[in-house]
């Protein structure tokens, strides 16, 4: 669920609206003056966010999906007995 909350309201409630964010994910839009200018979300997600968007993490996410439709992959087992060697 998304809350659009002005930000005064915001500093007033700062603890419950984190623990919103952390305990039930809601997303909480903080406005100033009636224009968005932040947002607060779960940490979990967010790092989801900054890994996704990360261009690095991108092109080893699409290098290896490249490798599986390449059928360039090997079970987790086998993978592990090479690890443990």
């Amino acid at each position: 669920m998304i809350t659009k909350i002005p930000i005064t309201k915001a500093r007033i409630n700062l603890g419950s609206i984190v623990k919103r964010a952390r305990l039930k994910r809601e997303y909480f839009i903080l406005e100033k003056d009636g224009y968005p200018v932040a947002g607060i979300m779960n940490i979990d997600e967010f790092e989801d966010y900054l890994d996704i968007n990360n261009i690095d993490n991108k092109n080893k996410i699409r290098k290896s999906f490249l490798e599986y439709k390449a059928k360039k992959t090997r079970p987790a087992d086998k993978l592990l007995k090479e690890l443990r060697k």
